[in-house]
């Protein structure tokens, strides 16, 4: 039998108590963040620790096991807490690969929560510029899509600045259909980035087969959603933020070939050290004499030790005109982990250190 109105008035009652309470006990909480956000003021310390995120993250999904709260809802909830608690501890800009409504808007928006102070940027090349010259605390730059591989240029400023590595945000990339027709018969113009034409290629083809709808690339799905916002009979391939942020309906959501397509994004600093997580990655930029056996000498040390290099990439040098390279490592492991740090100081003329951070936890499969 369906709720009878008396006992939905009761429900709604229930919630609006146990939303007081919420609300009394975020209040509480930010006293306390008060009192650490003064501590960390007096002493100079850095307020955005992902380590502790983490640990908190853990720590309440573990508790949540049996309850309706999954992981999901729990990170979605909690990193808005994080951010309005860093912005009432000390405001910090973040600096992210533009324009707004971009995928990188949106991881930025993921681990910095909707309150902080961004700065949309045109390329990765500015975004570690601000970083360098501290105009931003923190930038957010892409690093590797599953589908596509590393993001070179990313890679390379890593090696041509002393930046450190902070975090990593591992983002599924899900793709919408948006249009302000209210039928797909009109549209005559589908905007959106030439690689997320070919990541939709099934649902382009199962909906718009009639040769006079017009594929246009342009330089970012941000601007596909703004093209199609502003003009009649088109429609734009996009994420769901753009949407959101130039007001233009989602028709149709996840219309991504692949149901895995993800995006690692790194946040940059310029100066900042994680402490231990207990689920960490340690990354490297490497260069090795020119000499035979070089690189098998020097991954052979890793392995005696039974440490998992998981990421390795060659790089050009381009100051070096006889075509040498250097390589950008990842491993598993903290820096303060006893045979990584025997490992690293062996190797110190060779090394530099871009950072350890807490390896994001994948994401739950969908359903």
């Amino acid at each position: 039998m369906p709720i009878q109105e008396l006992e939905l008035d009761n429900l709604r009652l229930q919630i609006d108590e146990i939303d007081n309470q919420i609300v009394n006990l975020l209040a509480q909480r930010m006293m306390h963040v008060r009192a650490i956000g003064q501590a960390k003021k007096k002493n100079n310390t850095v307020i955005y620790r992902p380590e502790r995120e983490i640990a908190i993250l853990e720590r309440l999904a573990s508790k949540s096991e049996g309850t309706l709260l999954n992981r999901s809802s729990i990170e979605a909830i909690f990193m808005q807490i994080f951010a309005a608690s860093r912005n009432f501890e000390l405001p910090e800009r973040v600096a992210y690969l533009g324009p707004e409504g971009s995928f990188t808007h949106q991881a930025a928006e993921s681990r910095f929560g909707a309150l902080s102070d961004y700065m949309p940027l045109p390329s990765i090349s500015s975004v570690f510029d601000s970083v360098v010259h501290s105009h931003v605390r923190f930038g957010v730059v892409p690093i590797e899509n599953n589908q596509e591989g590393f993001v070179r240029e990313t890679i390379d400023l890593l090696h041509e600045h002393e930046v450190r590595i902070v975090a990593e945000i591992a983002m599924p990339i899900h793709l919408a259909f948006v249009s302000k027709s209210d039928k797909l018969s009109d549209i005559k113009k589908i905007y959106s980035k030439e690689i997320a034409f070919g990541q939709a290629e099934q649902f382009i083809q199962n909906h718009f087969s009639n040769p006079d709808v017009r594929l246009v690339p342009v330089n970012s799905t941000s601007k596909a959603a703004q093209l199609a916002a502003q003009e009649p009979q088109s429609a734009a391939i996009c994420a769901a933020v753009a949407a959101k942020l130039y007001k233009v309906p989602i028709l149709f959501e996840r219309i991504e070939d692949s149901a895995e397509n993800r995006t690692r994004f790194w946040v940059i600093s310029k100066h900042f050290e994680n402490k231990i997580s207990g689920n960490d990655q340690t990354i490297l930029i490497v260069k090795l004499p020119d000499i035979a056996g070089s690189l098998v000498s020097f991954l052979q040390d890793f392995s005696d030790k039974g440490i998992n290099l998981n990421k390795i990439e060659s790089r050009p040098l381009r100051d070096d005109s006889r075509f040498r390279n250097w390589f950008y490592v990842e491993m598993d492991g903290h820096l303060e982990n006893p045979d990584i740090r025997e490992v690293v100081e062996k190797h110190q003329d060779k090394i530099r250190i871009l950072g350890s951070c807490p390896k994001q936890p994948l994401p739950e499969p969908l359903e």
